[in-house]
C-alpha cells in the first residue's frame, strides 16, 4: 500500500472517460471498512454523476470550474446521530461546538481516505474539495440539518499527472515518549 501512497496526487483534470458504477461500489465498500471510534460508522455518500448537480455543487464549492471535469462525485457526509442517539433538535455547521461533531468528521475522514487510496490502487485520480459551507451545500443535496457534509471527492481517470509536492522530513514529525 506504500506505492499507492506515495503516487497518489490531488487531480485537477480528468478525462472524459465514464467510471464503471462496480470500481464507484469498490471504493464505496473500501470506505464501508473503514474502522470508527466505538463502531459508529457515521459515514454516508451520495454517488453524483448529474451535469446539473455536480454544476450546482461546484458552484456552492467557491465556484471551482475544474470540478467539473470530473465525472463523478462522491459527496461523504458525517451523521451525528451515530453518536446522539435522542430526538433532540440539532443543526450543525462549521461553528457547532460539540465534541460529537469533532469524533464524527475525524471517523468519516478516514473512510475517506480509504476512498482516496483504494482509487488510485484501481487506476482512478480523485481530489478532496472541502471549500465550501453546510448551509449553502446541504440544500443542493437535501442533507438535513443535523448531517456534516465533509467534503466532495470528484472522481474519475487523471487527465494530468501532477508532480510531488515537497513533504516534510520524517524527523521533523516523529517524538517518541513525549513531545
Amino acid at each position: 500500500m506504500i506505492k499507492e501512497i506515495k503516487m497518489r496526487r490531488s487531480i485537477r483534470k480528468y478525462t472524459d472517460e465514464p467510471v464503471d458504477d462496480e470500481k464507484i461500489l469498490e471504493l464505496l465498500e473500501s470506505a464501508r471498512l473503514a474502522p470508527s471510534g466505538d463502531n459508529t460508522q457515521p459515514w454516508h455518500f451520495i454517488v453524483v454523476k448529474s451535469e446539473l448537480i455536480r454544476h450546482q455543487l461546484a458552484q456552492v464549492s467557491n465556484n471551482q470550474k475544474w470540478m467539473l471535469t470530473a465525472p463523478v462525485f462522491i459527496v461523504c457526509v458525517a451523521d451525528i446521530r451515530s453518536r446522539i442517539a435522542e430526538d433532540v433538535d440539532l443543526s450543525l455547521n462549521e461553528n457547532s461546538p460539540l465534541a460529537e461533531l469533532k469524533q464524527i468528521i475525524r471517523d468519516t475522514s478516514i473512510s475517506i481516505g480509504h476512498i482516496m487510496l483504494e482509487a488510485e490502487n484501481i487506476g482512478l485520480g480523485t481530489c478532496w474539495v472541502a471549500w465550501f459551507i453546510q448551509e449553502e451545500i446541504r440544500p443542493v443535496l437535501n442533507i438535513p440539518v443535523d448531517k456534516y457534509v465533509v467534503g466532495i471527492i470528484t472522481l474519475g481517470y487523471a487527465d494530468e499527472t501532477p508532480k510531488a509536492r515537497p513533504r516534510k522530513k520524517l524527523e521533523e514529525l516523529i517524538h517518541y515518549e513525549n513531545w
